[in-house]
């Protein structure tokens, strides 16, 4: 008995992570304002850089806030009702976001979520994952090469503040956006992945 109750805290923060990483906010936001299914559009993610192709650029940066806030939300809720479990929920999380069982396992790359879980999990980790994302795509324009670099950044930024605890996890969560975003590394390898600002979809 008292070894199945041991399972009950663990079980339920992974569950609560999953349910919040899976709300599909792109989605939802972009069907509820007009947009139509966001699956159909540009490159068919539901994250918020496909939903600016939609020209709702209100609706993006929603997108990206609410994708951000699930992440830490997932860490945040599991750690006051099953304290020591954040890492858990954070998995969860990120699985949810990436692989939703509502969208038959076709979810978003997992940047943004990830973001909220940084900071959520370690903030000054975090700090780094928002600087390197924003200075990456400043200076490149390329939505998925400033997501990739940022995702790179967590785990370095965690072992070089001594968070050794959060490295795997981490590092397994850069591996799952490195392979979400395995078009796009094929066209930046070829020179063809769009620039913000500079296609006509993006």
């Amino acid at each position: 008995m008292q070894s199945e109750i041991l399972w009950v805290a663990p079980a339920a923060a992974i569950i609560l992570g999953y349910l919040l990483g899976s709300i599909p906010f792109g989605l939802l936001l972009t069907r509820m304002s007009g947009g139509g299914d966001l699956r159909q559009i540009g490159s068919g993610n539901i994250g918020a850089t496909n939903v600016l192709r939609t020209g709702k650029k209100g609706i993006a940066a929603a997108t990206l806030l609410l994708d951000l806030g699930k992440g830490a939300a997932a860490v945040l809720l599991p750690e006051w009702f099953f304290p020591g479990m954040a890492v858990l929920g954070a998995i969860g999380a990120f699985l949810g976001h990436c692989y939703p069982v509502w969208l038959k396992f076709k979810g978003g790359k997992g940047v943004a979520t990830m973001m909220g879980i940084v900071l959520a999990l370690h903030w000054p980790a975090g700090l780094v994952y928002a600087a390197v994302w924003l200075g990456l795509l400043a200076a490149s324009r390329v939505s998925s090469l400033a997501g990739m670099g940022a995702a790179v950044s967590a785990p370095v930024s965690a072992a070089w503040f001594g968070r050794i605890d959060l490295v795997v996890p981490l590092l397994a969560m850069t591996l799952i956006v490195l392979w979400k975003h395995r078009d796009n590394i094929d066209r930046l390898l070829s020179g063809t992945e769009p620039r913000i600002g500079r296609e006509k979809d993006a």
